[in-house]
């Protein structure tokens, strides 16, 4: 993940629009503006906030002062790890423009930027659709200096038009999978034509660049992954560490399933129950009556919670809802005691306090063939991780956390749900093992920082 040198400063991409191509991407997303707009009714039902603003999602409404570096984060993690980048430019006098596309990701921004915005240096609107027209709308009212779209968004209506306006666009913090480059070469010249009509492409790894140049981007550069300069909230990290002091004085150990998604909830619960079997036998065995460890499952999408509550009480297990407690409480003891059996990790923004709780990490999304979610944060709070076999969209990251000891992975050969209970009960129970990989974790999270600067240069570079 060593990023290249900076290569020089290089002209505005040629447009090669495929038309063909992207007349009949504009004839289906026209044919399916109906079920679009049914489908933002139908998730108002659980998120309200996917009914509002919705006349900015056609470019219409939009109040937006021209000029703005204009960055583009599609929900929460691409918000969080655009952070650094964001309060790095506001300390140098710019305007930001964030745009998105999930109430989340809005309300991720609104906690984040909140002074920014209250001052008038920050502006949020939600990106427009992909339609022709909702997209010159949007673009002549922003009139951004340039547009810097986070990771995996290439939009091909606005970055073709953007390229064709001169206006420089640049994919940053991107990331591309095996997966998806296979995904893009089955659309032949329309799909490489998408991503060679960007300015330039900063890529996390080699790997990622080595796949966009196969795409046929010449423009390609690897600066390193901002999630690495993503500093943890100090309230946060001092309440999780409040937290973890009462389950320590209590003589129990946390286990923190991260980011979970439908169906990796199940596992868990699954591998949990023999996490408690094994430990009672042991205690049992020893003559020792030791307290149980104590799960907390936090869900990727806050929808989900209810369902997921369902889950845990279906499995037998008491629950505590993290909404119920109250973590500036002097004594945690009002809220945790040896009969909570799992901890639901029902807010948004709070997985610095998880992980700074916690003894150990299981990582979500890569436990079903999903893509897996980013472990850098729990190896910033010192969290040893066990990972799932299917990280795909963190391949470098994952496997070198893997490499500097971090981290552990589980295939599930057998019984996924019985490899992952082992790996819990080994774990827990080796203390050394546990302050080994901490250690790993901390250093790894610290190897890797200063993405934010290598961007800032290479993006200096290409401007003038």
């Amino acid at each position: 993940m060593t990023p290249a040198s900076p290569e020089p400063a290089f002209p505005q991409a040629t447009v090669d629009r495929p038309w063909f191509w992207f007349a009949c991407y504009q004839l289906g997303w026209h044919g399916l503006l109906p079920i679009v707009l049914l489908r933002l009714w139908w998730r108002g039902r659980k998120d309200p906030g996917y009914r509002q603003s919705i006349a900015e999602r056609f470019g219409f409404g939009l109040h937006i002062r021209p000029g703005a570096i204009w960055i583009h984060a599609v929900s929460v993690g691409e918000t969080r790890a655009a952070q650094p980048l964001i309060e790095a430019y506001l300390l140098q006098g710019k305007a930001i423009l964030l745009t998105c596309m999930t109430p989340n990701g809005r309300r991720t921004g609104a906690t984040i930027f909140a002074e920014a915005i209250a001052q008038g240096r920050l502006q949020q609107v939600y990106l427009p659709y992909d339609l022709c027209w909702s997209v010159e709308r949007f673009l002549k009212a922003a009139k951004p200096e340039m547009g810097l779209f986070m990771e995996t968004e290439a939009w091909p209506t606005i970055v073709f038009r953007a390229a064709e306006m001169k206006l420089p666009v640049f994919l940053i913090n991107a990331r591309l999978s095996e997966r998806s480059a296979r995904r893009v070469a089955r659309f032949g010249a329309a799909g490489r034509s998408l991503f060679q009509a960007f300015t330039a492409i900063l890529a996390q790894t080699e790997l990622d660049a080595g796949r966009y140049r196969v795409l046929g981007v010449k423009q390609c550069e690897v600066v390193g992954n901002l999630k690495f300069d993503v500093l943890l909230n100090p309230a946060l990290v001092e309440h999780g560490y409040a937290w973890h002091v009462h389950l320590e004085k209590t003589n129990r150990r946390m286990v923190c399933a991260a980011s979970t998604r439908e169906g990796e909830e199940a596992i868990i619960l699954e591998a949990w129950l023999a996490v408690l079997q094994m430990h009672a036998e042991a205690s049992a065995s020893a003559s020792i009556s030791t307290p149980p460890p104590l799960l907390c499952i936090v869900p990727r999408h806050p929808e989900r919670f209810m369902e997921v509550a369902g889950l845990i009480r279906a499995s037998r297990l008491t629950v505590l809802q993290r909404s119920e407690m109250d973590l500036g409480a002097a004594d945690l003891q009002n809220w945790i005691d040896l009969k909570t059996a799992v901890v639901l990790g029902d807010s948004m923004g709070e997985m610095p306090l998880y992980y700074s709780a916690s003894d150990l990490v299981i990582m979500g999304g890569g436990l079903m063939p999903l893509g897996g979610q980013n472990l850098i944060e729990a190896c910033a709070a010192g969290c040893p991780v066990i990972l799932g076999e299917h990280t795909f969209n963190f391949q470098q990251a994952s496997q070198d956390a893997i490499d500097c000891g971090a981290a552990i992975r589980v295939k599930g050969n057998g019984s996924l749900a019985a490899e992952l209970a082992d790996a819990m009960s080994q774990i827990l129970q080796d203390k050394e093992r546990r302050r080994a990989m901490g250690g790993a974790a901390l250093r790894y999270a610290a190897q890797y920082r200063g993405a934010t600067t290598r961007i800032m240069a290479a993006l200096q570079n290409r401007m003038h």
